[in-house]
C-alpha cells in the first residue's frame, strides 16, 4: 500500500480537541500526519475534502451481526446456520457502509457465526469491520434464553448452564471455538416477563468463574444487566463491558466510577426509544405493548442512570441491539442522537463515544479511535458536519469514504473519479 493524502478536511480527531481544517496522510495501514499542509507527491492516491468531515471510523458496541428482521426468538432459531452466516455477512457489510469500522461483538443466532464473517472479513474475501466476534448467550435455567428448550449450539442463541462447573466448562467452549466475546444474560429482560429486567437470576459465583475463565484465555466478558444487584455482580467479578444497565443506586454508582477506568457501558437504548416512539408497531409492538413490558419505567430510568453515568466519567459505547424488524443493521448511528437528547452529550461527546471510547474496547493497544500519527488508519469521510447535525450518521448516506487498516471500503464514485485512480474506482 502507498500513500492517501486526503486534503482541505474539516478534522475530527476523537481526542477531545477542536475540529481543525488540514490534510491527512496514511502510508501502509497507519496515520503518518493529520493536520498539517502536504504536498502530493507522484503516486500519492490525493483525495480532495473539502467541505467534508474527516473522523476517526465508529465502533459498533454491542453487536449482533446475525440479527437481520428479527422480532422474536424463534427467527433466531429456525433458520440454519448454514443460512444465517450469509446474514451475519450482510450485517457486516451493512456496518462497515455505514462508517463502523470495528464491532465488539454481544452475541449470535449461532455458537460461531461471527467467527466464521471475522475470519473471512480478515482475509480479506467478505467487506465487513474489525469483528470482535460474540458467541451464545450463556444464560440459566428458567431465565432469558431459556425458552426455546434448544440449548445445542447448533440451533439455539442460547446456552443455559446451572452452577459453576458448568459455567466453566461453557465458557471454556466458547474460548476453544475462537470467540472473543463472551456474553453472559445476568439479568432478566421486559420481553422475558417470568424475569424481568430487575431480576437477577445469575449467581455471583458463576459470573465470577466465567470472567475467570475467560480471562485466562485472554478473551473479553460481557453481560446483559439491568437489575441493580446483577451489574454489581458484574463490577464485583470484574466484567469487562455492561450491557444496559438501567437500574441503579448510589452503592452501583460509586462503584461504577471506581471501575471507570476498567469497563465499558453500553446503554442500548435504541431498542426500547423506537418501541415507544411507534416505529415498532408494524411488527406487533406498539406504545401499548411497550407499556405492558414495563419498557416506560425502563427508559425512564436509562434516562437518568447514564446521565448521571456520564457526569461521573464512565466510558459509553454506542449501539446495541440494531437488527430487529424495526432497526436494521447500518443504523447504529441513531444512538448518537439519543446520546445527546438522552444523556446530555454534547454531539462532540458523543462522537467520542462512538470512536475513541469504541477503539479503547476494541483493543489493540489503543491504536483505534483517534487520529494522530502512527495510530491505525481506521477513518472515514462524512458530507456535512456531524456537530452541526448529529443525525447525518444515522445512517450511511452521508458516509461518503471508509478506510479500515489504509484500505479503503467504500468511496463515493464522484470521490473516485476526482482521485484518478484505478484502485479506488474499483472499491466503489
Amino acid at each position: 500500500m502507498g500513500r492517501t493524502l486526503i486534503q482541505n478536511a474539516t478534522i475530527f480527531d476523537g481526542t477531545g480537541k477542536a475540529t481543525t481544517k488540514g490534510d491527512l496522510v496514511v502510508e501502509g495501514n497507519r496515520i503518518a500526519s493529520v493536520g498539517t499542509t502536504t504536498v502530493a507527491q507522484p503516486n500519492d492516491i490525493t483525495i480532495d475534502a473539502s467541505g467534508m468531515f474527516l473522523m476517526p471510523g465508529m465502533v459498533e458496541g454491542h453487536a449482533h451481526l446475525s440479527f437481520e428482521n428479527v422480532c422474536a426468538t424463534e427467527d433466531l432459531i429456525t433458520p440454519s446456520p448454514e443460512t444465517q452466516v450469509f446474514t451475519a455477512a450482510r450485517g457486516a457489510k451493512a456496518l462497515i457502509e455505514a462508517g463502523f469500522t470495528s464491532a465488539y461483538g454481544a452475541s449470535e443466532a449461532k455458537l460461531k457465526l461471527a467467527v466464521a464473517v471475522r475470519d473471512e472479513v480478515n482475509a480479506g474475501r467478505l467487506p465487513g469491520p474489525r469483528i470482535r466476534a460474540g458467541g451464545l448467550e450463556i444464560s440459566v435455567t428458567g431465565a432469558m434464553g431459556d425458552e426455546s428448550k434448544l440449548h445445542n449450539p447448533r440451533q439455539s442463541p442460547s446456552a443455559i448452564v446451572d452452577g459453576v462447573e458448568e459455567m466453566r466448562k461453557t465458557v471454556r467452549l466458547h474460548c476453544r471455538e475462537g470467540i472473543d466475546n463472551v456474553k453472559l444474560d445476568v439479568s432478566g429482560d421486559p420481553f422475558y416477563p417470568g424475569t424481568p429486567g430487575n431480576t437477577t437470576p445469575m449467581t455471583f459465583e458463576e459470573v465470577r468463574v466465567a470472567v475467570e475463565t475467560a480471562h485466562a484465555y485472554g478473551r473479553k466478558i460481557n453481560a446483559h444487566t439491568r437489575s441493580i444487584e446483577g451489574s454489581k455482580h458484574c463490577v464485583r467479578a470484574g466484567v469487562d463491558g455492561l450491557f444496559h444497565c438501567e437500574y441503579v443506586d448510589e452503592e452501583l454508582l460509586d462503584m461504577m466510577e471506581e471501575a471507570r477506568d476498567r469497563i465499558f457501558v453500553v446503554p442500548t437504548v435504541g431498542l426500547f426509544a423506537q418501541i415507544m416512539a411507534g416505529e415498532a408497531s408494524a411488527h406487533g409492538l406498539s406504545p401499548e405493548v411497550g407499556g405492558y413490558m414495563n419498557i416506560p419505567d425502563l427508559l425512564e430510568n436509562s434516562f437518568v442512570t447514564h446521565t448521571e453515568l456520564r457526569k461521573r466519567g464512565i466510558r459509553h459505547l454506542i449501539g446495541g441491539d440494531y437488527g430487529f424488524g424495526w432497526s436494521p443493521q447500518g443504523t447504529q448511528g441513531r444512538d448518537l442522537k439519543s446520546f445527546v437528547d438522552f444523556y446530555g452529550y454534547t454531539p462532540a461527546e458523543a462522537l467520542a463515544c462512538a470512536t475513541r471510547n469504541g477503539g479503547l474496547a476494541m483493543g489493540y493497544g489503543g491504536e483505534l479511535g483517534t487520529l494522530a500519527p502512527g495510530k491505525l488508519a481506521d477513518l472515514i469521510l462524512v458530507d456535512g458536519d456531524p456537530l452541526a447535525d448529529i443525525s447525518i450518521l444515522t445512517g450511511p448516506e452521508k458516509v461518503a469514504f471508509v478506510m479500515k487498516d489504509g484500505v479503503v471500503q467504500k468511496i463515493r464514485p464522484a470521490l473516485a473519479r476526482q482521485a484518478s485512480t484505478p484502485t479506488l474506482e474499483a472499491a466503489e
